[in-house]
């Protein structure tokens, strides 16, 4: 099963609350105001800050 695309409807960042956008390519949910990337792991989005990477202008959404 691969991540559920319907969730982007329901999923905030836990940082500012702000719109995520899905990069299929990396697997990850991208913070463009925080420029945070968050893993999908086994379909699940790992939505900690802690666990989240930081992320270039380059590879912003």
């Amino acid at each position: 099963m691969a991540f559920d695309i319907k969730l982007m409807e329901i999923l905030a960042c836990p940082v500012c609350k702000g719109k995520l956008h899905y990069k299929k390519e990396q697997n990850e949910l991208i913070c463009n105001f925080d420029r945070l990337a968050f893993a999908i792991v086994d379909d699940i989005p790992v939505l900690l800050e802690g666990e989240a990477r930081r992320i270039s202008e380059e590879e912003r959404a």
